[in-house]
């Protein structure tokens, strides 16, 4: 089976990749059908998330997933959030976002820095899908003042999962474990079993 994956961040496709292979389905990335993306206009990572799937469903003609995806902060009462990967700006790199998140937390004592990934996936079997499956997860850690780690990609220098260990220092397979995606997605995981065509 091939479905589409509604992603243009490099990190999440091969993260929801290595997730996905063991399914055996052939994973497309929507930059084969499009250059364009889906106007993110939710108020919430589950509406965005339909969002871009019924997009990606729609140019590709394909069964779509999509992920909606970022952090909450409890210090700044919930943000980034829905705009973590926009946070500094609409054209804002990973590191831009990550500097004004430490800038914006630099009066906050580390004790009071909580924060979760939060993630909502939904899979889309056409456009007019009124009733895509929808699985959501959580991750919680704090926010630290050092970036650590090579790994990841987003705020994970800075995530801290466990006592001196960042999410960008765990390794990949860990991660996807452990992540509010990984969770999210096998949890999909699970759904699609039900659904998908049987071989």
């Amino acid at each position: 089976m091939r479905l589409v994956l509604a992603t243009g961040n490099r990190g999440k496709l091969q993260e929801l990749q290595a997730l996905l292979a063991p399914l055996a389905i052939d994973v497309l990335p929507q930059s084969q059908f499009t250059s364009v993306a889906a106007e993110e206009t939710g108020l919430s990572f589950v509406e965005n998330a339909i969002l871009k799937a019924r997009h990606a469903a729609h140019v590709s003609g394909l069964p779509a997933i999509a992920d909606d995806s970022g952090i909450e902060v409890d210090a700044l009462r919930g943000a980034p959030g829905i705009y973590s990967a926009r946070y500094a700006g609409d054209r804002a790199s990973d590191q831009q976002n990550l500097d004004k998140l430490l800038h914006d937390l630099r009066d906050v004592p580390l004790a009071q820095r909580t924060a979760r990934y939060r993630c909502a996936l939904a899979f889309m079997r056409w456009d007019s899908d009124a009733s895509p499956l929808v699985c959501q997860a959580s991750w919680e850690g704090r926010i630290v003042d050092t970036p650590r780690g090579s790994g990841g990609f987003g705020y994970d220098p800075i995530f801290e999962v466990e006592p001196g260990v960042t999410a960008a220092e765990l390794p990949a397979e860990e991660k996807n474990r452990r992540s509010h995606r990984g969770q999210a997605l096998r949890q999909l995981v699970a759904e699609l079993r039900d659904v998908l065509p049987r071989r």
